[in-house]
């Protein structure tokens, strides 16, 4: 079991930026993603990033907006997340697995999530 801690969500305006961070137990290397859940939604695919790095997936609401990266040496991945909305607010969640897709199944272990609200 990977233990993850997301960190780096709060306020921000419409148009701002944040970048969170997803710190992992584990050097071993995994597959992650992004999700995020807001009141009375499912959980909604952000962004995967495969162990080797060579292949990105966003969600279809991203539009560019968002980065999904990751510093080996540090165990860490981020999401940088740009121009963002009001409709961006959400739980994000860092997750990771053997396997990768673009819904939560493919994902074994999960942090315990970050919050970001967007104001108008």
């Amino acid at each position: 079991q990977v233990r993850l801690v997301e960190s780096g969500g709060g306020l921000v305006q419409s148009g701002g930026s944040l970048r969170l961070s997803c710190a992992a137990s584990s050097s071993a290397l995994r597959n992650y993603g992004w999700f995020r859940q807001a009141p009375g939604k499912e959980r909604e695919f952000v962004a995967a990033l495969s162990w080797s790095g060579s292949t990105i997936f966003y969600g279809d609401f991203v539009k560019g907006r968002f980065t999904i990266s990751r510093d080996k040496a540090k165990n860490t991945v981020y999401l940088q997340m740009n121009s963002l909305k009001p409709e961006d607010t959400a739980v994000y969640y860092c997750a990771t697995g053997t396997t990768w897709g673009t819904t939560p199944i493919y994902y074994d272990d999960w942090g315990q999530g970050t919050q970001v609200t967007v104001s108008s």
